[in-house]
């Protein structure tokens, strides 16, 4: 009974060993991925700004700009693209909308975005847009990969349509999480007007017969968790200016927007928690469930080896048979 309990507990142990791996480089990489109905939205502030009055064409300064942005999964499009991909694709819609401290639009810039749910690589799509405008987006945009690196990588700026470095600067903890710093400068660029104006009968076309351009430059920081990579925290220090032609009178140069954008307190804190939920799934099939099973594998492998040696220990001695004298035949 001992031997063939051994075997069972023998058996189970090889199950739990051979599974700790296959839950974590196997069962992970294909369970884990950005659900393609997704939506978020989170709001960001400039507070002490610099904004452009379009009626004076003169720059001023406002006690806030907002700017709103959104993200919905496109299932629809997703699972077309499906299809052709053969891989499981998400689709996000954004917008990012600017409204100055009266509550007008400022600026108003749609966005698709295509990428692996898995990895988060872009996959190029018909549709893959900024504002409009045809785009194929190398690197990351929004959300790191599962399991981040302490490295550089590749970013996709939407306003000048580049892609740059953005660079590990250290492990950091942000409100009780571990997260890592991400920091991108983008240079002066030369980027397109929004086709979308915050002035009725102003359009882009119009704007460029004057031969007045648009230049942007930021400086880009997020605090990223590293199991999940999703972003718990993001500012930006955001400059716009207006240069040359007529529409500017004569002048060099005119600042559009200037300020230090941060997220809001209250989409600070929801943000944090989400991602701490969402860690402790990550968690459970790449670190908790694979040790835990390879532990267990250890103990019943323990346990069998007990067993076994149990029912192979010499037991006590049989007996003598007391046999009844025979008789002997006269």
């Amino acid at each position: 009974m001992r031997r063939k309990a051994s075997l069972i507990l023998l058996a189970l142990a090889v199950f739990f060993a051979a599974l700790s791996p296959l839950m974590r480089w196997y069962a992970f990489p294909r369970l884990a991925k950005i659900p393609a109905d997704q939506y978020q939205d989170m709001v960001l502030e400039a507070k002490d700004a610099t904004l452009l009055d379009y009626g004076t064409m003169k720059a001023k300064k406002v006690d806030k700009v907002t700017i709103v942005q959104t993200l919905k999964g496109n299932v629809e499009a997703s699972e077309k693209i499906e299809k052709t991909a053969g891989r499981d694709v998400v689709v996000w819609d954004g917008l990012s909308y600017v409204q100055g401290p009266d509550g007008k639009m400022v600026s108003k810039i749609p966005e698709r975005y295509i990428f692996d749910a898995h990895t988060q690589e872009p996959v190029h799509a018909t549709g893959e847009m900024v504002d409009g405008d045809p785009v194929k987006r190398e690197g990351i945009e929004f959300k790191w990969p599962f399991l981040t690196e302490k490295r550089d990588y590749e970013y996709f700026d939407a306003q000048a349509r580049i892609t740059a470095p953005i660079h590990y600067e250290g492990e950091q903890d942000f409100r009780g999480v571990n997260v890592y710093y991400f920091e991108q400068t983008i240079p002066w660029t030369k980027v397109p007007f929004p086709q979308i104006m915050p002035v009725e009968g102003i359009t882009p076309e119009s704007v460029a017969k004057t031969g007045t351009t648009r230049w942007y430059t930021t400086v880009r920081k997020f605090w990223v968790e590293p199991t999940t990579g999703a972003p718990v925290y993001g500012e930006e220090i955001h400059k716009e200016e207006l240069r040359g032609g007529t529409l500017l009178g004569g002048r060099e140069k005119v600042t559009a927007f200037a300020g230090h954008v941060k997220m809001r307190e209250d989409y600070i804190r929801s943000t944090v928690d989400l991602v701490k939920s969402q860690r402790l799934l990550v968690l459970l099939m790449t670190s908790y469930l694979p040790w835990g099973f390879l532990v267990l594998g250890a103990g019943l492998l323990s346990l069998s080896l007990y067993l076994e040696a149990r029912s192979r220990r010499p037991g006590d001695p049989t007996p003598t048979e007391t046999r009844e004298p025979e008789q002997v035949g006269a």
